[in-house]
């Protein structure tokens, strides 16, 4: 059971085969670009999974080194480590969340629950949400919704405006989102957007198609 994704157990290998296929944004489209050599070069330096990369890629000493190596520019590396971090999309905070009760916030917050990761590991299951629902004098149904709002948090670029507009949908668990049609869910979600204004403009397709797949590498703990 975890909130976010267990880096230790993505090889190298299978992450480069997962960027070789993966929806980017154009931003980030050079990071499919010779992944055979770069990949290799990380494997024979000693580094065995994403979550090793990432240490590496954050010391600054480590990082200047690697800069230097033909195959890995300095734009390359800074891009590859933000798509890593991706990967652990920061909790988002209960407080931030349209239509949630602010003696709803206070309640959870009085017993150290102010974001979503927090709140996860409190909703895991049926007994776990009417044990927090007693403890906090909060509605089972708004602990419920709340657990809902949470796991959707867990995918990566996934805010407190997309949640919700995710969760008014229909797309309310992580794995209906992983078996969703991006694009039905596109052109729901951009429905949706045009009737309540959440966001300017459209939302892309690849966009879209990005969410759903990174919804799919999440485990489904909580039990509904």
């Amino acid at each position: 059971m975890a909130y976010n994704i267990d880096l230790e157990k993505i090889t190298i290998d299978d992450y480069r085969i997962k960027l070789e296929s993966a929806y980017l944004p154009p931003s980030r489209m050079m990071l499919k670009d010779r992944l055979d050599e770069r990949f290799g070069y990380f494997k024979s330096i000693g580094i065995a999974n994403v979550n090793e990369l990432i240490r590496l890629l954050k010391k600054k000493d480590k990082f200047a080194a690697l800069s230097k190596v033909e195959c890995l520019s300095g734009d390359y590396l800074t891009i590859l480590l933000r798509e890593l971090n991706s990967t652990l999309p920061k909790p988002n905070k209960i407080s931030e969340f349209q239509g949630v009760a602010l003696e709803t916030v206070m309640r959870l917050e009085k017993i150290g629950i102010n974001n979503t990761e927090k709140l996860y590991e409190k909703v895991i299951s049926e007994t776990n949400r009417q044990h927090l629902a007693n403890a906090t004098g909060i509605n089972y149904m708004e602990i419920l919704e709340l657990t809902k709002l949470a796991d959707l948090s867990r995918i990566k670029w996934v805010g407190v405006t997309f949640a919700r507009m995710l969760y008014e949908i229909g797309i309310d668990t992580v794995e209906k989102a992983s078996k969703a049609d991006p694009e039905k869910l596109h052109s729901s979600i951009n429905q949706y957007n045009k009737e309540n204004n959440f966001y300017k403009g459209q939302i892309g397709l690849n966009d879209i198609k990005i969410f759903v797949n990174a919804a799919k590498d999440l485990d489904l703990d909580i039990e509904y």
